[in-house]
């Protein structure tokens, strides 16, 4: 198969065709091999790593057949500090700290009518 070289920045490219790179799994950002050998110049694609997909009810079920004894100890880090601490309505629903309801925008706007 005969492809062009073309100028890219200081260097040299050439442009593989998509169904080559389809065929070896290359994608943009994919590593290869360069080897010089004499006048010729081979192209190796890197072996393709397979990531494991799992499912969350295999997980469960693989945490169920290893039981309770096998689960790791929990880890206490003391209490939040810095940014750790959030301070919100959606993370705490009461609205302080210590627990006690704070009054919001709706109370508010109960008490004018």
């Amino acid at each position: 198969m005969k492809v062009k070289v073309a100028k890219w920045g200081n260097s040299v490219a050439v442009r593989i065709p998509k169904s080559v790179a389809d065929d070896l799994g290359l994608r943009p950002g994919s590593v290869v091999e360069l080897e010089r050998d004499g006048s010729s110049v081979s192209i190796h694609a890197e072996p393709k790593v397979k990531i494991p997909r799992y499912r969350l009810e295999d997980l469960v079920a693989e945490m169920k057949r290893l039981g309770p004894e096998n689960e790791p100890e929990t880890v206490d880090w003391g209490p939040d500090v810095g940014s750790e601490i959030i301070d919100d309505e959606w993370s705490n629903p009461t609205g302080s700290r210590d627990g006690a309801p704070v009054r919001g925008k709706s109370d508010d706007a109960s008490r004018r009518r």
